[in-house]
């Protein structure tokens, strides 16, 4: 049986384990509940139990939903071409891949927020990434060593989408949370940066660093776009894209209370990306001097403001660099 990851970290502390507290975090999962896990591999002991297998090519469920079938999904399979010609996948309509992180599944909120927010202004095609099989496990190093396996899984259903329908890489966004969202930029690399926007929302931090060959990336896609919400906690605090929002600082949001753990904080980055695509109020942002005004909490304006998120996306107007904004604490967010 394996245990909990928080009861295993009480029976290591009770048991006297040696372990470097350092190493050790809480990290909660999509459904909020705290996991407490050890960023080295070498503290943890042995478990009896093996890890489970991951192929992200096999075990990956891509799911196609369009105004044709909202919300009853069509399956899309690798080097299955009638999978695909047999859909309603239409290479005219844009398309938009969305991709969960840890210990969640293709059910995740991000997923149907996202999809149903297109869905509102127009014809998409919405294909959500379920990588379950490889996001839900207690371990998290092992759930992050997936990201690179499946954005690389992606990146060869982009392909195929291109060779069967024409599709054009110009029309394609690839949007990932916190894991996914380092999964949505190696999507990216591996397209040589054809990808026309890269949304990664508020990407995962621990074990993560700028320049990693799987974390995300300015030049994983036309445009890259990160919208930091727990920066520092579970999301990284490094700008990573062309273009980094900080919401409320980046750190801790609005009507999130003490926030132990981040989770809320967290979730926030979806739930913003979501309603930048229907409002008609902006998220409008300050471009400030650099990342290091972020940090101190005094953003002096020096260059054009511009709008987080939104379809489109920012691709093409030059925006770039650290923005600062303030929303509500509850929804609608968006102050304009």
């Amino acid at each position: 049986m394996k245990w909990p990851t928080v009861f295993f970290a009480i029976f290591v502390v009770a048991e006297g384990i040696p372990i470097n507290d350092r190493n050790w975090q809480l990290v909660p999962s999509g459904d909020g509940r705290l996991h407490l896990i050890n960023t080295n591999p070498y503290d943890v002991p042995e478990m009896d139990e093996p890890e489970m297998l991951f192929n992200p090519q096999q075990d990956i469920i891509f799911r196609l939903f369009t105004r044709a079938n909202p919300t009853q999904p069509q399956i899309l399979q690798l080097n299955n071409a009638a999978s695909i010609s047999g859909s309603n996948f239409n290479a005219a309509h844009p398309t938009r891949f969305t991709i969960h992180g840890w210990n969640n599944d293709g059910s995740h909120f991000m997923n149907s927020q996202i999809r149903d927010a297109y869905f509102q202004v127009g014809d998409f095609n919405i294909v959500t990434v379920d990588w379950g099989v490889g996001a839900i496990n207690p371990n998290y190093i092992t759930a992050r060593n997936h990201v690179g396996g499946v954005g690389n899984t992606v990146s060869q259903l982009i392909d195929q989408l291109i060779a069967a329908t024409g599709a054009n890489p110009d029309n394609i966004y690839v949007i990932g949370y916190s894991l996914g969202a380092h999964a949505a930029g190696s999507a990216g690399k591996a397209q040589n940066g054809r990808i026309h926007s890269i949304i990664a929302l508020d990407p995962a931090g621990p074990l993560f660093s700028a320049g990693q060959s799987d974390a995300v990336s300015p030049a994983d896609g036309g445009y890259v776009e990160t919208i930091m919400t727990n920066a520092g906690v579970l999301g990284i605090n490094t700008p990573l894209g062309q273009a980094n929002f900080y919401p409320n600082g980046g750190r801790l949001q609005p009507g999130c209370g003490t926030d132990i753990g981040g989770g809320c904080s967290h979730d926030r980055a979806p739930q913003f990306f979501a309603e930048s695509i229907t409002t008609s109020t902006s998220f409008r942002a300050t471009r400030c001097v650099d990342h290091g005004q972020i940090l101190s909490g005094s953003c002096t304006s020096s260059g054009p403001d511009a709008n987080m998120g939104g379809q489109p996306s920012n691709f093409g107007r030059g925006v770039n660099g650290v923005f600062y904004l303030q929303t509500n604490e509850a929804s609608p967010f968006a102050r304009g």
